[in-house]
């Protein structure tokens, strides 16, 4: 019997029905063996070399491994095809004391029976190569934040956390984030006139000039009225749409998320279920390749549901620089399934991916591009051109198109009315609109792993994990903040009457944003100062290019960790010594009355207001920054605001009802209970809206209670989230299936919490 190891169980379960009654396949749930805990773990002193220890969650899996090994006639180590794969690959061979003569190393990019058929007739030894990169990376990583963090800790704030990666997609949001703020918009009128031709309404035309100020669009307008209008040309010419190249890993994170909403990890979650279920190939690869196979089945795939004249077979090059393996594409493994069946992000995502491929191999969309020009009769500067398009033959477009990150473009254009050159139009209304200049658009997960990937910085398997570390950290949030609503001018011609007025619109809106948060601005800001080598991009693109070189083993893993270190533990070194603490800290005024200076800046549990100095004889008072408000946002008085908290609303029911704001947000306080007040302003909430909300929690409560025993007020049966729970004191313990939660008495609950299961946390139970 042979041994086959693979990282999940779900791709081991696929695999054992490929491979029959002569082969075991067994999942090592990943990494079995990282650097340890315990200090740097990396010995400096003899050339970088790595400390590893099993983790603790899989010396239970190592254990059933090595029997299984010991007693099989071969062990086929079948971990991904990628850099990570090949050193768990490695770690297994090292953990389980595997040999040479008895070990086989296998790969494949599709959990199909031919491939992996294919992958057993043609087995490798490990590289060693591949795996000496995952190693450099790693032992870098582990370098930068083991040495970094503590200079955040002193100069910062405590419990800070640096990454090499991480900290430069940090940078890139902390610098459009300042892009954005320093933007100033600047406005212009645009004059779209409406026309009837033949006596039908249906012809708009956008004039070639905008103007500045108000007065120049009057004065034009002022002047249309005794104008006459007609065509002085029309342009036709062809034009084509080509369909995007099969997904890489980058692309399917872009497009998942423009299209079905998902985050970059749930893309990466979801392509990862259905690569191990053998639905898809594998999904971290940076090419853009198909297969003849692949290629050919799309063809025929797309002239049996279209037509042949729908085919166009392409091969596509890939052009990241170091792409990291010649993968194919992100592929259907059968392109003759047009869907699958799982849960509905799974039958979502694979939809995509095949329309993606079958897209791929299809004709140009053809198109027929009209422009009319509109000729003003008594003015020779400005002319209105309309714009249509119409599709002459679908090509791709009849499965997919592709989206943009441009929130701004305009959809496609429709068709033009018949019209003829020298043929008069009738004015119907000419409109001018005021229009602001945008600021650069904040990035989205998707959009972010695109700049990452045109700095050169990360790989496929790196991009959502940096991103989600990021947001762990506190240096970014994710999420959606509301529009202000903004005044612009009108101005239309109706008839021969100019009217002006002003208009209201919501501007400014954001949808699933990366914003950096105070801390992060002020740790980047620190970074950047102290080690804007590191945090240099082009640094960071030449780190990722020396692992590809180790990875093809033209250079040496220990080497480049030494050209790195020495003057990187300089830097740290000097940091330490001869940097004053960052703070972020912005004078916003004095406090009227007292004069005393008032600050906004990083405190020690996060962003606060500061009133008095630090050195003065008068201790300062202190506020935490809330809501949405910012560092760089908050003025002096809503800084002086802040210390209006607590406020006494008055009494109920006998107690004082106390507004505040604490570590989870605004609360109410009432007879020694906090009630959370939402969304509700701590500033400006009323006596009676309180009460509602704490009538309304403690009725809530009541109903929890299921039993109180008055022979022990700190027992209580409670409903919860997944159903009734004994809790006592601040434990919280299962009811027996056997037992009925509407009649236990004390003496139950006490002997069930007597016998519950020792030496591990019981889980809360949330209600």
């Amino acid at each position: 019997m042979d041994l086959v190891i693979v990282e999940s169980p779900a791709k081991a379960k696929t695999i054992e029905g490929f491979l029959g009654k002569d082969y075991t396949v067994k999942s090592s749930y990943g990494h079995v063996r990282d650097l340890a805990k315990k200090g740097l773990s990396v010995d400096i002193e003899d050339d970088f070399k790595p400390q590893y220890e099993v983790m603790p969650d899989k010396k239970k899996i190592i254990q059933e491994l090595k029997k299984l090994a010991k007693d099989a006639e071969l062990v086929w180590l079948a971990t991904d095809e990628d850099r990570e794969g090949e050193a768990i690959s490695w770690h297994l061979f090292e953990v389980l004391g595997l040999k040479e003569d008895r070990t086989k190393r296998i790969v494949f990019h599709e959990i199909t029976k031919p491939a992996i058929r294919s992958a057993i007739d043609n087995p490798r030894t490990i590289n060693h190569d591949l795996v000496m990169a995952q190693q450099a990376r790693r032992v870098l990583d582990r370098l930068v934040g083991f040495e970094l963090s503590p200079v955040l800790w002193r100069k910062v704030r405590p419990s800070l956390s640096a990454g090499r990666v991480q900290s430069v997609a940090v940078r890139v949001l902390v610098e459009r984030e300042k892009e954005v703020l320093a933007f100033e918009s600047t406005s212009s009128f645009k004059v779209t006139a409406h026309f009837k031709v033949g006596g039908k309404s249906g012809l708009k035309a956008d004039l070639n000039k905008k103007f500045k100020v108000e007065e120049e669009v009057t004065t034009f307008l002022a002047s249309c009225k005794a104008a006459d209008f007609n065509i002085t040309s029309l342009e036709t010419r062809p034009g084509k749409k080509s369909p995007a190249p099969p997904f890489t890993t980058s692309t399917l994170q872009q497009e998942a998320s423009r299209k079905l909403g998902f985050s970059v990890s749930q893309t990466m979650a979801v392509a990862q279920k259905l690569y191990e279920s053998g639905k898809i190939t594998y999904m971290r690869t940076d090419s853009v390749n198909l297969s003849d196979l692949a290629t050919n089945a799309a063809r025929a795939e797309i002239v049996s549901s279209f037509g042949e004249e729908f085919a166009n077979p392409r091969k596509y090059t890939t052009k990241s620089k170091g792409a990291q393996e010649a993968h194919e594409a992100i592929r259907p493994t059968y392109l003759n399934e047009h869907s699958v069946t799982g849960d509905y992000a799974e039958e979502r995502l694979y939809d995509l991916i095949w329309k993606r491929t079958i897209a791929s191999q299809m004709a140009n969309a053809e198109l027929e591009k009209t422009t009319a020009t509109v000729a003003i009769s008594n003015q020779d500067e400005y002319r209105f051109l309309a714009h249509g398009e119409v599709l002459k033959f679908e090509g791709f477009l009849k499965v997919y198109m592709e989206s943009t990150d441009d929130e701004r473009e305009e959809g496609p254009k429709g068709m033009l009315p018949p019209m003829t050159v020298g043929e008069a139009v009738e004015r119907e209304q000419i409109e001018a609109v005021q229009r602001f200049t945008h600021h650069p658009p904040r990035y989205t997960e998707a959009s972010l792993v695109k700049k990452l990937e045109e700095l050169g910085i990360g790989r496929p398997s790196t991009y959502a994990p940096t991103i989600s570390t990021i947001q762990k950290r506190g240096y970014v949030v994710k999420e959606d903040r509301d529009g202000q609503e903004r005044v612009y001018r009108a101005v239309s011609l109706i008839a021969d009457e100019v009217k002006a007025e002003d208009r209201t619109e919501i501007t400014g809106r954001e949808k699933a944003k990366l914003f950096p948060t105070d801390i992060g601005i002020v740790v980047n800001d620190f970074l950047v100062e102290h080690f804007g080598g590191i945090l240099d991009y082009n640094f960071t693109a030449n780190v990722e290019k020396e692992f590809d070189e180790i990875a093809h083993g033209s250079k040496e893993w220990n080497k480049m960790l030494e050209s790195f270190y020495a003057p990187f533990h300089d830097v740290i070194e000097d940091t330490l010594e001869n940097s004053s603490r960052a703070t972020g800290e912005r004078y916003l005024g004095d406090e009227p009355g007292t004069g005393l200076k008032v600050y906004a800046k990083i405190g020690k549990y996060g962003p606060v207001i500061q009133i008095g100095d630090t050195d003065a004889e008068e201790k300062p008072r202190f506020a935490s920054i809330r809501g949405d408000l910012t560092l760089n946002s908050v003025n002096l008085e809503q800084a002086l605001d802040l210390f209006k908290l607590p406020r006494n609303l008055g009494e109920y029911q006998g107690e004082e009802v106390v507004i505040g704001v604490g570590r989870y947000g605004p609360y109410a306080r009432h007879k020694g209970k906090f009630f959370s007040i939402g969304d509700e302003d701590p500033l400006t909430i009323e006596m009676e809206a309180t009460i509602e909300i704490i009538e309304k929690k403690l009725k809530e409560d009541r109903e929890r209670i299921i039993h109180e025993y008055p022979g022990d007020d700190n027992v209580r049966v409670l409903k919860g989230k997944w159903g009734p729970y004994i809790s006592i004191g601040r434990k919280n313990y299962r009811i027996p299936k056997d037992k009925d939660p509407q009649t236990l008495t004390l003496e139950e609950c006490l002997e069930i919490a007597k016998n519950a299961p020792q030496g591990r946390s019981k889980r809360k139970a949330k209600s």
